[in-house]
């Protein structure tokens, strides 16, 4: 399955986009559950083109700059609804390269570890102060209706996760302090 697709057809959905604003979409409003590179989205746009889920206009930005800007077709709105319909399965657990070097760290001076563990916990504390940042705008729920309602129920999930990778890792920081003692 091309999740690409769904989501640039979801952003389109939103409203019209450069291919240059959808990357700015996935490195800021994504960029918590999903990425994509440039040179994956610019051959995806071509692709969603061919298939006439999505059109273009050309407009001219000064004298020579020419800019595409993609809005979705009823074809392509269509096929965005019927794929978000679908109920999937439960995902593998997601990749985790610093998890994997614990499991591992018996290996490691108990030092080494905690120096780690400490780097680890003052990064997931920085993103979970920059995603109550992003909070701050919401006064309470959004209207269901509203695309700003999946950013605040993502944002959610984001603060939640960090939550308790922060706790996480100061479980592991505390096992490793009482050996210590």
């Amino acid at each position: 399955m091309r999740t690409l697709k769904y989501a640039i057809l979801g952003l389109l959905n939103r409203r019209p986009m450069t291919g240059y604003d959808i990357g700015k979409e996935f490195n800021f409003q994504l960029a918590e559950f999903w990425n994509a590179k440039h040179s994956q989205i610019y051959p995806e746009l071509k692709k969603l083109v061919d298939e006439k889920l999505i059109v273009y206009d050309i407009e001219i930005t000064g004298d020579v700059l020419e800019k595409k800007v993609y809005t979705i077709t009823e074809k392509g709105k269509k096929d965005f609804l019927k794929w978000l319909k679908k109920d999937e399965p439960m995902e593998p657990t997601p990749k985790n390269i610093f998890r994997l070097r614990m499991y591992f760290s018996n290996n490691l001076e108990l030092e080494t570890r905690i120096h780690l563990l400490t780097q680890q916990l003052e990064q997931h504390q920085d993103r979970l102060t920059f995603l109550h940042t992003q909070l701050e705008p919401y006064k309470g729920v959004p209207d269901p209706n509203s695309d700003a309602f999946g950013d605040f129920l993502v944002l959610n999930g984001a603060i939640i996760r960090e939550e308790s990778s922060i706790k996480w890792l100061k479980l592991c920081l505390n096992h490793c302090n009482n050996v210590v003692k």
